[in-house]
């Protein structure tokens, strides 16, 4: 019992500093090699490369991006933190337009088993990353086919009320 108001504290007081010190800055386009947990990639050489950051104060530097319509994109999300992802974990996960953002996010606080992607939301989701914690970082790549502005977050329970923001494709 005590472990988890120790967490209940340090999450209390995580969102209490996020909401205090919200900082958005553009997402780069420049090259770049990633490393995930495991493996070392490249994106795709003709790639439009994104890199979007996250932190222990559960926040992306970013909550806008832009990319172009039908050519592949290589996001590359960093963990700028030092918390382990059981406690700090974040991810990037791109929805489908007309998805429910509320319960997206509830189904996918509840699936732990998944690394917090719901085993039924393959409609639901353009694009993921694996839960990175301080210090990592992954890749995914993707292709929004039909412009428009699409949901993003972080799919960590509780992540999402903080860590979320829109992909505009055109």
């Amino acid at each position: 019992m005590k472990k988890f108001v120790k967490h209940l504290a340090l999450l209390s007081i995580v969102i209490l500093a996020a909401s205090c010190n919200k900082k958005e800055t553009p997402a780069t386009t420049e090259p770049v090699t990633t490393e995930t947990e495991q493996t070392t990639t490249a994106p795709a050489s003709d790639a439009f490369t994104v890199e979007l950051e996250s932190n222990d104060a559960m926040q992306f530097n970013n909550t806008e991006i832009k990319v172009p319509v039908g050519k592949t994109v290589a996001l590359t999300l960093k963990h700028t933190g030092k918390m382990a992802k059981e406690v700090m974990g974040h991810n990037f996960v791109l929805l489908n337009k007309g998805v429910d953002f509320t319960a997206f996010a509830e189904k996918a606080a509840a699936a732990k088993d998944n690394n917090h992607i719901p085993a039924d939301a393959g409609k639901d989701i353009i694009a993921h990353t694996g839960l990175i914690g301080g210090g990592e970082s992954a890749t995914v790549e993707f292709t929004v086919t039909e412009a428009g502005t699409y949901a993003f977050l972080c799919s960590f329970p509780g992540h999402s009320a903080i860590m979320k923001g829109k992909l505009i494709a055109e």
